[in-house]
């Protein structure tokens, strides 16, 4: 018999995240009434976090295999082959709900989540990124929220050990009221020893591994899942509490557990905690579980099985072990001062029984929960197509003044301020870490090496979502294809507002539609990724950010070029652009936002397969040694990329610049024209001979310089020293108190 639970109602499941349809059909599912717990295990597993109930059905359109795949999505986190025998194995997910409520914790656990993602697969973590967007520079929170955020994604991967090498920060209005806080992890795993998470014989044993289990972070998964109203402070509760020193002793513990041999399946308890990790584990290998909860360590006295099950305390992992290696196990994690607890077994039935105070606490078929799951055809509408915008409509500015109000806007300044908390080197093997277009991991002992990076353009999603998406994922592929690392594979985090809302989900089919046609072309399948939904508050919904991250791979990283100019006298080469080009994009860029058109117009349209041909060119010479550095032309454009590239020599060097005759000047200096890189070479001639063999554009724009300056052949001359102070101060002067206008 079940445990005097009270049946649940309409008004409890719509509490729970849950439609009035949703429980009938869990009750249509389990043939009776549900109890609490089983009612939470339900609403947990359906909810928009867990199931994707909303986006199933577009994330099916995504390509997800192909030669380098190892394992693709449905796992705890991708994995491809980078050669050599070795694996990388990554995924990237958000905690922006939790990070708006207690932005320290939330971004913390954030990052403590998506490393067990890793580890649990098998493989070391190398690498962390992340990719934040914050509200308006003036908004009364922003300061507040970027400096927790960015002190919880430091306190927890610098304390753990593991490094933060690269990512991307945005600030716009759409963010006041619900920041994005996306964190991604890459390890290192042998390609033979990859560890899955289906659970497998009957009777073998289920082992709880870790940190006990308390009352915080219950119900998050389903929080995740709603729009923020004005009590966003009230559900603090609902934020899980985060300890790198336990999340370092359980990686560690976990780590050697799997090389013993011992484990035949193993889950992190992620979002929805006991409840996701024994589910999923039973159901991915068709079989039950029999769970007792009073064996689950608990620290905190009382806990009833919907709080046991429901809670998404961190650092915790769910085993099945081979029933002879139980005390090898239990060894293991004593060493490491883990809790391990066998809190049930594997069974035949498919059903998911938990017991409790001698009672059976649920007793639920577990295909409901996943393969029943509701997956919903939303209705959606396109988002209405914008006109180009002509450059002769957006005001001419002086180059040199332009410049300067770039480089110190909320879009373009600094972000060292942010990065520099972060520790890069622990583990000795980065090569290259934020600041440049993509960040370099060398493969510990070996020559191999992983170039890493994650990007959006929201602006451009905004105004249309399928080329946004496209974009997304070409800027990943050009700044990974800027370091001579071949692209493989990408992860995703698809972040919007509400999808009952017909214009919102017209959003997400069209980004989603837009990345798999840039993934396919590119050949850069899609291997895992999470989706979050409902970033609204009070009905106003974020800018759309579907954020790519994508790994790249490298045979031999000391190929590999950074952005920072070398040396004098170099040939500045613009590849992907012919020299009769006298204008560019202005749409949807930073320049028109600054300076009178903000982003009402049509963002730069991406061509696929000029992307891949541009970038498998760059990717020839820089491995071929005939690039001294590289650069791919984003946000801001041309001059922007130049700037950049001198800055990053801290002005050591400059360049002179010839800028074309007629022509509307701001759109070629300020264009963000896609599928374009500067390449700055010893021998200029040679590379242009070559990009016209392989039919790729290209054309030389001026030399670098030791002086120090930005010299245009117009006469304009700006120091590169300015620019660099002028960049620095922005953030800086923002933490401190100060603003600007959005």
């Amino acid at each position: 018999m079940t445990s005097p639970q009270p049946e649940m109602t309409y008004e409890n499941a719509a509490e729970m995240g849950l439609s009035a349809d949703e429980f009938d059909r869990i009750c249509t599912a389990i043939g009776r009434i549900p109890n609490l717990t089983e009612l939470g295990i339900f609403s947990a597993m359906w909810s928009e976090h867990c199931s994707y109930k909303s986006s199933k059905k577009w994330l099916k359109t995504l390509p997800i295999s192909g030669d380098c795949v190892i394992q693709g999505p449905g796992e705890n986190a991708g994995v491809v082959d980078i050669g050599d025998g070795w694996a990388a194995v990554f995924k990237i997910e958000s905690h922006n709900h939790p990070s708006y409520i207690e932005p320290y914790q939330g971004a913390a656990t954030g990052v403590g989540g998506i490393l067990r993602d890793v580890f649990t697969m098998g493989a070391r973590p190398v690498a962390l990124l992340n990719a934040l967007r914050f509200g308006a520079p003036d908004h009364p929170l922003t300061r507040y929220l970027t400096g927790g955020v960015v002190a919880g994604i430091g306190g927890y991967g610098n304390c753990i050990g593991i490094p933060t090498v690269g990512g991307e920060v945005n600030f716009d209005k759409s963010y006041n009221g619900n920041i994005l806080v996306n964190a991604m992890a890459v390890g290192l795993a042998k390609a033979d020893r990859i560890f899955y998470s289906a659970a497998s014989g009957a009777g073998n044993p289920v082992i709880y591994i870790g940190a006990k289990t308390g009352r915080d972070g219950i119900h998050g998964a389903t929080m995740a899942s709603a729009e923020f109203t004005d009590d966003a402070a009230s559900k603090r509760p609902t934020v899980q509490v985060g300890d790198p020193f336990a999340g370092k002793l359980l990686m560690e513990a976990s780590l050697e557990l799997m090389a013993s041999d011992s484990v035949i399946a193993i889950q992190d308890m992620g979002a929805a905690g006991l409840t996701s990790s024994s589910v999923e584990m039973a159901a991915k290998g068709g079989l039950g579980m029999d769970i007792d909860l009073d064996l689950v360590p608990v620290r905190e006295d009382g806990m009833t099985s919907y709080e046991i099950m429901l809670s998404e305390s961190q650092e915790r992992m769910l085993a099945v072990l081979k029933p002879d290696a139980t005390e090898e196990a239990r060894a293991i994690l004593e060493k490491w001062d883990l809790d391990f607890a066998t809190i049930g077994t594997v069974t035949e039935t498919g059903r998911l029984v938990l017991r409790k105070d001698g009672d059976i606490a649920a007793d639920i078929p577990l295909s409901p929960l996943v393969d029943d799951a509701p997956e919903y055809d939303r209705p959606h509408v396109s988002t209405p197509a914008r006109a180009k915008l002509d450059s002769k409509d957006v005001a001419v500015v002086d180059i040199c003044d332009a410049l300067r109000k770039m480089i110190g806007s909320h879009h373009l300044a600094s972000r060292r301020w942010i990065w520099e908390q972060y520790d890069c080197d622990v583990m000795a093997d980065t090569v290259a870490s934020s600041g440049g277009d993509a960040a370099l991991v060398r493969v510990h002992g070996s020559e191999r090496g992983m170039a890493v990076t994650t990007d959006c353009t929201p602006r451009y999603v905004l105004a249309d979502p399928r080329c946004g998406g496209m974009q997304a994922v070409a800027e990943a592929y050009r700044n990974i294809s800027a370091t001579g690392a071949q692209p493989l594979a990408i992860t995703n985090n698809l972040n919007f507002g509400n999808p009952e809302k017909p214009e919102i989900m017209g959003q997400i089919v069209g980004a989603v539609t837009g990345m798999g046609d840039a993934a396919r072309e590119l050949d850069t399948p899609v291997v895992s990724g999470n989706v979050s939904l409902y970033n609204e508050t009070e009905g106003t919904a974020i800018n759309p950010a579907p954020v790519v991250g994508m790994v790249g791979r490298i045979d031999d990283i000391d190929h590999a070029v950074g952005i920072a100019l070398t040396a004098e006298d170099l040939d500045l080469i613009v590849v992907g652009q012919t020299p009769d080009v006298k204008d560019g994009w202005l749409g949807c860029s930073v320049y028109a936002d600054l300076f009178g058109k903000a982003v009402d117009a049509a963002p730069p349209p991406v061509d696929c397969l000029e992307e891949r041909r541009n970038g498998s060119f760059v990717r020839d010479q820089i491995i071929n040694g005939h690039v001294d550095a590289a650069h791919d032309i984003s946000d801001g454009g041309l001059l922007v990329t130049v700037a950049e590239m001198t800055m990053a020599t801290g002005g050591k060097f400059g360049a002179q610049i010839e800028l074309p005759d007629g022509g509307n000047l701001q759109g070629w200096c300020f264009g963000e024209d896609q599928g374009r890189y500067i390449l700055a070479t010893r021998d200029g001639n040679a590379l242009l001979a070559a990009a016209k063999d392989a039919g790729v554009p290209s054309h030389r724009i001026g030399k670098t310089s030791r002086d120090g300056a930005l010299k245009f052949s117009s006469g304009d001359i700006i120091s590169v020293k300015e620019l660099i102070d002028i960049s620095e101060a922005w953030l800086p002067h923002l933490m401190a108190g100060g603003h600007e206008q959005n």
